[in-house]
Order: C-alpha cells, then structure tokens, then sequence
C-alpha cells in the first residue's frame, strides 16, 4: 500500500491529540496500516504542538525535511514555520486564523501577514487550501471544533482515500457525546470550505 507521511501543527490547546486520534480511528475503520508518533512540544496552552501520522506500509514514523505528503497547520505562521518539512510536491492545508504568541502581545514581536504566509505556501508547495477554520468552528457553535473544521478540509482534498462516512465515524467514536453535534457540523464546514476553495 502506498505511504502517505502527514505533519500536523498547531499551538496548545488547540487540539492536535484528538485530530490525531480521530485520523488513527478512521484508518483502522478503513483498514489503512497506520503508525503515529508521539505528540511533540509544549504540554501547555501556547506552545507548539507537532504530530506525525504515517498511513500505509512504512516502519516508521520519522518524516525527515522535504518528506511531508500533507502539511496541516492549525496556525498560519506555525504552518510556515514547518514547511522545510514540505517539498515542491506537499499539499498544504492551513487555518488563516491568527494566534499570536505572547512575545507579538508584548510589542517583542512582530506577526507576518497572512497573505504573505499563504503566498509562500502557495509558491513552494503542491496545492494550499487556506481556509478561516475559527469562523467556521464559531458557525458550527464552538470555537474549540477548529481541529474538526480542518480535519474536514483534510478528507475532502482526497488525500488519505477515507470516505466521510467513515470520519465521521471515528469523530462520534472519539469525541464526547456532548460535544459530537457540534464536531459533526465542524467538519462538514471544513468538507465545504475545502471544495469552495476548489471551485
């Protein structure tokens, strides 16, 4: 079976573990081999957070630089800072929300402009789908569902070969029952955000 090596980014708290869990439950589902790492960086709200999710036949779950299939960025200058990850061949999936770190609030850094970080994506990789995952997650009546806002936007580019069905199986195997309806219209925003970017 072919590999596919996705890189997931995001800051704290903005729920890297459970779309990593949902992805591994959705490949048992669709009896694809999957192997992921540990989650890497700060356990605290704020930090950077990095995951890698390996599907396919592979012994490992080491993505070297330039080894990433798919780049999905929950944060737009996170997603930027990754892409040595990323080769002329990655497809890249990002939030254009904004989350400045602590040093921006303090007037000790400066934030690039979105439209420049998507420029960038734009010129290195594959393909970008850039979508406003905070909106939607707010549209959809919960701000913490950007990780299920993107993961939709993930399974509508194609590139695992899940079927939606079986996402969103694995969404109401791993989320809480009081929080599944919600995750389920997230996820269908994020599916049609992602094929309005197409359009």
């Amino acid at each position: 079976m072919e590999t596919t090596r996705l890189i997931m980014v995001a800051v704290g708290g903005q729920g890297n573990l459970l779309a990593s869990k949902v992805l591994g439950e959705a490949a048992l589902i669709s009896r694809v081999p999957v192997r992921m790492s540990e989650i890497h960086g700060m356990a605290q709200r704020g930090g950077v957070v990095e995951s890698a999710i390996v599907f396919g036949d592979a012994t490992s779950t080491i993505i070297s630089d330039g080894e990433a299939d798919i780049l999905l960025g929950f944060e737009p200058a996170e997603t930027l800072r990754a892409l040595n990850r990323c080769s002329s061949k990655t497809r890249v999936i990002t939030n254009t929300a904004p989350l400045p770190p602590f040093t921006v609030s303090i007037g000790k850094g400066v934030y690039p402009e979105v439209e420049i970080i998507t420029a960038l994506l734009k010129e290195k990789c594959a393909s970008l789908v850039a979508i406003d995952a905070m909106a939607l997650a707010k549209a959809a009546g919960s701000p913490m569902s950007v990780n299920i806002v993107l993961l939709g936007a993930l399974i509508q580019s194609g590139s695992l070969g899940f079927s939606k069905e079986n996402v969103i199986e694995a969404i109401q195997r791993r989320t809480k029952a009081a929080f599944l309806d919600k995750n389920i219209k997230a996820f269908e925003l994020g599916y049609q955000a992602a094929l309005d970017c197409q359009a």
